[in-house]
């Protein structure tokens, strides 16, 4: 919800993967933090399964939640705000996957079986063994440990799946063109019924077509708020109709029901940080 904030408490980097990985991840994020006080970051999750290693440096607990042993879990699509208390020093090693890129890697389960859930690694990839997650996290090098994620990755797949392609070029879709408002829209552009197309996301996204919808425009909106401060107030009338909403209320709502606060509550307070 803050990026500059975050950027003051922690050491943030994003990693391209190796060229085979590529169009299926969107990129590997890299955080190390060594705080005096704990700190609390909140974020709007994107339509993506993340997998997550993580080391905490507080000695005495060994269940990856703050502890000092080292943890792997895969994130499926998180469905509201995802709140993150750090504490202490620590890392994590993250894999954002392209929304549909997923599947390749796990076959035997649709993507909506991981969405709103955080389980151990294994349940996805039984074969992961403490030595695959002490190699990502050890390494003091980036270099090092991207290489590491990437012979992960590479060990589990992917195995070549056309329908994650459709999946991953109709969510593109969405994100990149304003005019895609309605799932009804989408499904004549993919050539599939409305109902077709709900069985394709939730099996190779996770979540369903108009929530990748819905949760884009959050995004924008979120992103034309943290401008406001350098470029004035933002225009909401103006940007519900940009985004495709019938009025503005109605961006509000939603901007409000996923963030915990309305859009100019939010503008104000970053211009205010």
């Amino acid at each position: 919800m803050d990026p500059a904030e975050l950027l003051t408490r922690v050491r943030f980097r994003r990693h391209s993967p190796a060229p085979e990985l590529r169009p299926y991840l969107e990129h590997y994020w890299l955080i190390d933090w060594d705080l005096t006080e704990p700190y609390a970051s909140h974020v709007v999750p994107h339509p993506s399964v993340n997998v997550v290693f993580e080391r905490s440096g507080h000695p005495g607990r060994s269940d990856g939640a703050g502890g000092s042993g080292d943890s792997a879990v895969l994130s499926g699509i998180g469905l509201g705000l995802f709140t993150k208390r750090l504490t202490g020093t620590g890392r994590v090693c993250g894999v954002q996957f392209r929304p549909g890129g997923f599947r390749p890697f796990a076959a035997g389960w649709p993507v909506a079986h991981w969405t709103g859930r955080i389980t151990p690694l294994t349940e996805a990839f039984p074969t992961t063994g403490p030595a695959d997650v002490s190699g990502v996290l050890s390494p003091a090098e980036d270099t090092a440990r991207v290489a590491a994620l990437d012979a992960f990755l590479l060990a589990h797949g992917p195995d070549p799946d056309p329908i994650a392609d459709e999946a991953m070029a109709l969510v593109d879709l969405v994100r990149t063109d304003r005019a895609m408002h309605r799932v009804s829209a989408l499904a004549h552009r993919a050539g599939l019924s409305p109902r077709s197309l709900q069985r394709l996301f939730a099996a190779y996204v996770g979540v369903g077509p108009k929530w990748v919808i819905l949760r884009y425009r959050i995004h924008e909106a979120l992103e034309r708020a943290r401008t406001a401060p350098a470029a004035g107030t933002p225009d909401w009338s103006r940007l519900a109709a940009e985004l495709g909403y019938s009025d503005q209320a109605h961006l509000v709502r939603d901007f409000t029901a996923t963030l915990g606060v309305p859009p100019t509550a939010y503008a104000r307070a970053l211009s205010a940080a």
